[in-house]
């Protein structure tokens, strides 16, 4: 079942892990919807610096660090996903708490591994 994810922080610079992670999604049927602070793309999938209104998201998954998403905390409430995945680094006992007494999963793990595996 594909789960539609949007990656904050992505970048269209090989060498991140969010650029790894907006490939492995596509390449596992999952839609991607990329936000960057610079606009480029990653195979098809096109990144935005604008907070696109999205339905249906299954997954949240953060590349950025937790000075830099605060300004996206509404954002996110507003896609109302299922789950938030803090990549190593995004720890955030804020937003995790936030997400938990929203009724989102917030789990602090890597997408690639999780994909890697098929826990996704």
């Amino acid at each position: 079942m594909s789960k539609k994810t949007v990656v904050l922080g992505a970048s269209e610079n090989p060498s991140r892990y969010s650029y790894l992670a907006v490939n492995k999604l596509r390449a596992y049927g999952h839609p991607v919807v990329a936000i960057g602070n610079k606009k480029g793309a990653v195979g098809d999938v096109v990144i935005t610096t604008e907070r696109p209104d999205e339905k249906d998201i299954d997954t949240v998954t953060l590349y950025l660090n937790p000075q830099l998403q605060q300004q996206y905390y509404d954002y996110i409430f507003s896609l109302k996903p299922k789950r938030i995945i803090f990549n190593p680094g995004t720890e955030n006992d804020e937003l995790e708490e936030l997400a938990t007494s929203n009724g989102i999963q917030a789990m602090e793990a890597c997408t690639l591994v999780l994909l890697g595996t098929g826990q996704y």
